[in-house]
């Protein structure tokens, strides 16, 4: 099989219904929830990782340009095949960020995520259609978009 392994299996298990607590073996977990009571459904994790993969990409990224991030919230809206196995058929990725960093670099941040940085993005099938945009708010100031 082409690729690395991981040096550390994630391990699943069924707490009952269509939940699982998920994670490293004696690390951090989280629950995800086929019924969604208890914790996001699969597919809505994966979105969520997709979102978190993305925003961490852009914090990094900023943070080396020595313009860091003060606050950053994620919005991903989805679709889904209306068939079995109904996966993820696109994704947009709205990206509200406080940062001193211009908005075109914000943009470039996000744009390199996409384009070379976020595995989960590149792990989701070659055709998903994903597109971000990108709205900044400079520090004490109003707001900048684009997209």
């Amino acid at each position: 099989m082409e690729g690395v392994w991981s040096e550390y299996p994630m391990e699943v298990v069924w707490e009952g219904g269509k939940r699982f607590r998920a994670g490293q073996p004696g690390g951090p977990t989280l629950v995800v929830d086929g019924e969604r009571q208890a914790g996001p459904s699969p597919v809505e994790a994966l979105v969520i990782a997709l979102g978190s993969c993305s925003a961490i990409d852009i914090v990094d990224i900023l943070e080396k340009r020595r313009t860091p991030v003060e606050r950053l919230e994620v919005r991903v809206e989805f679709a889904r095949a209306a068939s079995p196995p109904r996966r993820i058929t696109a994704a947009r990725v709205h990206f509200r960020v406080t940062t001193a960093s211009e908005l075109s670099h914000v943009q470039r941040a996000a744009d390199l995520s996409f384009e070379k940085y976020c595995s989960v993005s590149t792990s989701l099938a070659p055709d998903t259609e994903l597109t971000w945009e990108v709205e900044v708010e400079p520090s004490g100031v109003g707001v900048e978009t684009s997209g």
